[in-house]
């Protein structure tokens, strides 16, 4: 029995009745070209020449053409090859023979693979990649053993995160949203294949797929966010009847040792180093040096892209549309130099490179098939009610004014940067590397022609956040009964919480999409709230206040609870900065607490720190419930007051760091002044620090 007639026995049972024989995804239906995901998306035989020329640029760096045919200066940015695998490593992944058989033909090994074919059965050819496998085989580090898997929860997570945007969904996997006498139906796009993945020991698939960018720095394979446990439990799902079989050719050879020596003289011979780098020591690497025609040089009916191909030329095993597309670009390419491509273009690009546009939309390209958006689910009931908005990935237009660029980093690299805990698929991580230029194009690419303009300094009358917090509430515009806040819910379904909306936006972007949220956000739910309110600029720059001050507020009406009046900055963990009423601050009073349990206000007319005490904080319970405004007591003991300010001081408000520490901003006799109070470190005091003009002073105050 083969290993395929056994997979397929062993998944029989499991598949549903009338049901496809392949259910498996490492039985996809196999490809026969080098498969370009994104080139497939976008390309048909029927597309004109000025369309598939595109297809054509993009197959030159994602074959990585460009790394042996070098561009015209002009084209090399954008053409850029992509590094191919990292093969430090690679013998702990594969064993002789898988690597004997991806070596001596990986179009027959992996079909669908980028990876060219360098042997074509030559005089020499078996000892050449004899000597390779022996070279390869010896790059073995231990692979650290991995927690057990569990098939059937990798199963799930493989078909849940997001996986299925490029690979192949199994056949006996109902989608939860499929009607139960539905036929599933199969993604119309081929998939990325998977079938190497049979070769790997389990350990050394985990240690992949819980790390991708380490074995594959081009970023096509994402880091998928997986935790350890999970990479295992995909792992063992993708071993499911896993039976590598020999390679029968490589034992009739017998082929006696041809040494490491030797390979690596192969892997500089063949010129491999143009796309694996970090394998050969560096003298090695200089000394294999190839030559080979520059981009501008090739005939495009000769070499890879002749009728018939010559030995010794590598072999991609491309269709007619891929080398229709590679001769409309190499002739273009010789013609003229590269055109000068806006921000926008050069987003469509990188996102096209990278494989974006499997999973997001963005003016009007991309998203995921059908037969394949089925699979993208929410873990929240509750969120059904928003239709597509609950589980697919959310649509690009107008991210770069929408995301502050420390939040799209966190979107694209870090942790933290998710809103829509109700979705089942992850945002990957496709390294900084390929992503870090998306930071400065997205804004450029998606500026407004006529810029929205909103205060958000604090300083207008009309900037008080219980103005902005009885907006929100559920007596107000209502805002709570789709969005939650802090560790609250919603009232209705549970659309992204605003805790992070300072972060997370841009002002301007926050008003654009208050005044009018579909042309904005194209798709959205949101109702248009503000249309026709007179004083909608003010209401918007209230609530915009009310949540840059959400960590010294009480939540609007509806999440409100009677817990939620005391102000903690020590549960918290993190500065509190508090505006109000004060007792001993005045009415523009500015109360800072601290985690330490030292605090202190600020009077904004007076421009001066007015009392510190320690202790408990504030009690905002008459500021948020009295219509009075009575002014707040400090909670805490051994209130000081400070003395009175000499000079003329006029308040410009504040700014604050990383940590949350407010610095306060005024000018005083013409003179700009920062006023910093944090706590010292041992506790007892404040370490006072003014600059002024550049030239600082500082104080102990204790008390």
């Amino acid at each position: 029995m083969t290993r395929s007639t056994k997979l397929l026995a062993i998944l029989a049972p499991m598949a549903f009745l009338g049901g496809p024989a392949r259910s498996h995804p490492l039985q996809a239906e196999p490809i026969n070209h080098a498969y370009v995901f994104n080139f497939d998306q976008f390309n048909l035989p029927e597309d004109p020449d000025e369309h598939v020329v595109e297809g054509g640029y993009l197959l030159l760096g994602e074959l990585n053409c460009t790394a042996c045919h070098v561009p015209p200066k002009s084209w090399q940015e954008r053409l850029a090859p992509k590094a191919g695998p990292n093969l430090t490593k690679v013998g702990s992944r594969l064993d002789a023979d898988s690597l004997w058989q991806m070596i001596r033909s990986p179009q027959h090994r992996k079909k669908g693979t980028q990876m060219p074919g360098l042997f074509a059965g030559e005089e020499g050819d078996a000892e050449k990649v004899e000597a390779l496998t022996e070279f390869l085989g010896s790059l073995k580090p231990a692979t650290p053993k991995m927690p057990a898997g569990d098939m059937a929860r990798g199963k799930d997570i493989y078909h849940k995160v997001g996986c299925v945007a490029c690979h192949e969904p199994a056949t006996d996997y109902r989608p939860a949203k499929a009607a139960a006498d539905a036929e599933i139906e199969k993604p119309g796009l081929g998939s990325v294949p998977l079938i190497l993945a049979e070769a790997y020991s389990v350990d050394a698939l985990t240690e992949f797929l819980f790390d991708p960018l380490s074995h594959r720095p081009a970023g096509r394979m994402p880091n998928m966010r997986l935790s350890l446990q999970e990479a295992a439990d995909i792992a063992a799902y993708m071993h499911l009847g896993r039976e590598v079989e020999p390679a029968a050719e490589r034992a009739a050879l017998k082929m006696p040792p041809q040494g490491v020596e030797k390979g690596k003289e192969v892997f500089a011979q063949m010129n491999c180093v143009a796309c694996h780098a970090g394998v050969l020591p560096e003298d090695l690497t200089k000394a294999s040096a190839v030559k080979t025609k520059a981009l501008a040089a090739l005939k495009v009916d000769a070499g890879c892209l002749a009728g018939t191909q010559p030995s010794g030329v590598p072999r991609y095993d491309l269709n007619d549309l891929q080398k229709r597309a590679l001769r409309l670009a190499i002739t273009a390419i010789q013609k003229q130099d590269a055109p000068k491509l806006t921000a926008a273009q050069k987003v469509d690009w990188q996102m096209t490179r990278l494989n974006c546009y499997a999973c997001h939309d963005r003016d009007g390209k991309g998203g995921p098939e059908d037969p394949r958006a089925q699979y993208f689910g929410s873990n929240d009931g509750s969120a059904e009610s928003l239709g597509e908005l609950a589980h697919l990935p959310p649509n690009l237009d107008n991210v770069g004014r929408k995301l502050t660029k420390d939040w799209l980093g966190k979107v694209l690299w870090g942790e933290g940067g998710s809103v829509r805990p109700y979705m089942d698929t992850r945002m990957p991580n496709f390294g900084r590397a390929h992503t870090e230029m998306l930071l400065g194009l997205l804004p450029e690419a998606d500026k407004r022609e006529t810029p929205v303009t909103i205060d958000v300094s604090g300083l207008g009358k009309h900037h008080r956040a219980e103005t902005g917090r009885q907006l929100l509430g559920s007596t107000g515009l209502a805002c709570v009964a789709c969005h939650g806040l802090k560790e609250r819910k919603s009232l209705g379904p549970p659309v992204i919480r605003l805790t992070h909306t300072v972060e997370r936006l841009q002002p301007e972007y926050f008003k654009e999409l208050l005044l009018n949220p579909q042309a904005t956000q194209p798709g959205t739910m949101m109702p248009p709230m503000f249309m026709g309110r007179k004083k909608a600029d003010q209401e918007i720059e209230s609530i915009w206040i009310y949540l840059k001050e959400l960590e010294g507020q009480p939540l609007p009406e509806g999440l409100l609870s009677t817990e939620d009046f005391e102000l903690k900055p020590e549960k918290l963990g993190r500065p509190i900065v508090f505006r109000s009423f004060i007792e001993g601050a005045g009415s523009h009073a500015i109360a800072v607490g601290f985690p330490q349990g030292l605090h202190a206000t600020f009077d904004a007319v007076q421009v001066r720190w007015t009392q510190v005490w320690r202790g408990r904080f504030l009690d905002a319970m008459s500021n948020w419930q009295s219509r009075e405004m009575l002014p707040i007591k400090p909670l805490g003991t051994d209130l000081k007051e400070l003395p009175a300010a000499t000079g003329k001081r006029v308040f410009s408000g504040y700014r604050l760091d990383k940590a949350g520490v407010p610095t306060f901003l005024y000018l005083q006799d013409g003179q700009p002044v920062e006023d910093t109070l944090r706590p010292a470190k041992d506790g007892k005091g404040f370490d006072h620090e003014i600059k002024i003009n550049g030239e600082i002073t500082k104080e102990v105050l204790s008390w």
